[in-house]
């Protein structure tokens, strides 16, 4: 990605004159002696310091985006030119945003530190390892998992698991297709019991959504309890607490629990925490990452992975109830080119002019609208701004959102930071103070599991029906006849179309979504239906970005990004 000053969004970030965190935090009035730094441009924040009071008179903002394209369309980097906006019009904000995976960034769709004058900083650190939270979370996964396979060989303090029932993978993370099934316990009794078993991509594993979802110390060791691990050869629930594993897990966990303050490019606050992916598990960051931000500054603005139909509906459905927090406004990002894909473009016309196709994927931003008003939230539309828009096209989408009664406004954070989001900024405010939204869920907890999945499918996705495989079928007695019907879902399926199949690009209508399989994540305290063929361990491209890395004797890195 290529700035105007012609300079790569890594190139940008090895120049910024990056403060110290201490600096930040005193911007923030923190003790600097509650610090827990990793080194000079990192610190981890102690639980101790939400403030619910303050958490409750804070305002929350969600940024969502339209159906995602191969390009992005950038809802970090607009995420992060908000919050510095609205510090330039005298706010005091924070952006709270998620941890990037290993697996992404070394494959296709690069880090999660925004881009161009929108960055968060030091961008190499958040990208690669930053403060050790996925490898605690991997480790604490693994942990069970090995505790597992020991019951299952021990002979003498053996819980009767059947292992052909056991549903707990292990996890790494990394894109690693040949390790989605795998046997274990080969080469011998002293090695296992043979079994078939899989990786999981780290963002992927229940852990992490554990983490993002825990309020605490005690509330962490009960969930991680809670995991269901699968069932005994008498068909009875196996948990991780009879184990005995929550302690140990919890142990390894310690810190990672806690979430991690570092800067954006222009020394405003930014607090990123976990990294679940929004097609496979909740997409958001921490519950304690978001209250965190509310505790030390009066706005906070977070996102939500991939289209509002996943990130935000989970965010609105299960991160919000569970935590009591009530976003005071959102913000939908388009881009020009992301709906002349919805229109139909082929990749080599996403940089052309062309109104048809603008014309017909205009429908996949009035989805979003009209869904984001079904949770109460009428949403400020930010046209996130390229180079090769045309005047006619974004006057296009202004004019359809006007007549949807809502406001449009070009984003320009990710040419001039802060100062090219001022207008979205004040937007966003009188959005607030319109008094205009009055969030509420979509539905009721008290809704049977297929009542819940029915409006999801029908009201978010536009789905004419939901069908159930026989697998699907068997797994939701189960779950039912074990008590979890009253949990939220948290549906798993490509973030490339509002239905089951990636293909169906823009508004589709008359469609049925499948309901292939169940996974249940008691631990987390939600149920996952699986729609389509969206795998919980990815792969890497036939160019990986990786490829285009390097590092040299004096450190400098290239190709990151």
């Amino acid at each position: 990605m290529i700035t105007t000053e012609n300079l790569t969004d890594l190139e940008i970030a090895q120049r910024a004159d990056i403060k110290s965190i201490r600096d930040i935090a005193r911007g923030l009035d923190i003790d600097l002696d509650l610090l827990e730094q990793y080194g000079k441009f990192k610190t981890k924040l102690p639980l101790s310091m939400i403030n619910e009071e303050k958490v409750a008179a804070g305002k929350l903002v969600l940024v969502s985006a339209v159906s995602p394209t191969p390009a992005g369309e950038g809802k970090t980097t607009v995420s992060i030119g908000l919050s510095d906006g609205l510090n330039k019009i005298g706010k005091k904000s924070a952006v709270v945003l998620r941890e990037p995976s290993l697996g992404p960034v070394f494959g296709m769709k690069g880090g999660a530190a925004g881009g161009g004058y929108s960055q968060v900083i030091p961008m190499i650190d958040i990208n690669l390892h930053f403060t050790g939270d996925f490898a605690a979370i991997e480790k604490a996964n693994n942990l069970l998992a090995a505790l597992i396979d020991n019951n299952i060989q021990s002979k003498t303090r053996n819980l009767n698991i059947d292992p052909r029932t056991v549903s707990w993978k292990r996890v790494m993370d990394m894109n690693d297709r040949a390790l989605r099934h795998i046997i274990v316990g080969i080469g011998g009794s002293a090695n296992g019991v043979v079994r078939e078993d899989g990786f999981n991509i780290t963002a992927a594993s229940e852990v992490m959504a554990i983490i993002c979802l825990s309020k605490d110390i005690d509330d962490l060791k009960k969930r991680l309890g809670n995991i269901f691990v699968g069932y005994t050869y008498d068909k009875k629930p196996v948990y991780a607490r009879e184990l005995k594993a929550e302690g140990a897990m919890a142990l390894l966990l310690r810190d990672a629990i806690k979430p991690n303050l570092v800067q954006t490019l222009e020394g405003n606050a930014a607090i990123i925490h976990g990294g679940p992916f929004a097609n496979i598990a909740q997409g958001t960051n921490s519950i304690v990452a978001t209250k965190m931000g509310l505790s030390l500054c009066d706005y906070v603005v977070t996102e939500a992975g991939f289209g509002a139909d996943l990130g935000a509906e989970k965010f609105l459905d299960i991160k919000c109830p569970i935590a009591g927090l009530k976003p005071a406004a959102m913000v939908l990002v388009v881009t020009v080119r992301a709906l002349r894909h919805h229109g139909g473009a082929k990749k080599a016309e996403y940089n052309t002019t062309n109104m048809q196709y603008l014309e017909k994927g205009i429908g996949n931003l009035e989805k979003h609208i009209e869904n984001c008003k079904k949770f109460g939230l009428t949403p400020v539309v930010a046209i996130n701004s390229f180079f090769n828009d045309s005047e006619e096209e974004v006057n296009f989408i202004i004019k359809k959102c006007a007549a949807e009664g809502v406001k449009a406004v070009i984003s320009r954070g990710w040419e001039f930071g802060g100062e090219g989001t001022m207008e979205l900024a004040r937007a966003v405010v009188a959005s607030i103070e319109s008094g205009v939204n009055h969030y509420h869920p979509l539905y009721d907890m008290s809704l049977s599991i297929e009542e819940k999945i029915k409006m999801v499918a029908t009201q978010i996705y536009g789905a004419n029906e939901v069908t159930y495989s026989g697998k699907a079928r068997t797994q939701l007695k189960e779950y039912i006849e074990l008590g979890y019907n009253h949990l939220p879902i948290c549906v798993a399926k490509t973030q490339m179309s509002f239905s089951d199949d990636e293909k169906r690009i823009g508004r589709p209508t008359g469609f049925v979504v499948n309901v292939r399989e169940f996974e249940l994540a008691a631990g987390a305290g939600f149920v996952v239906p699986i729609l389509g063929n969206i795998m919980r361990m990815p792969g890497l491209p036939a160019i990986p970005a990786s490829e285009g890395m390097d590092i040299d004797n004096d450190g400098h890195i290239t190709g990151l990004s």
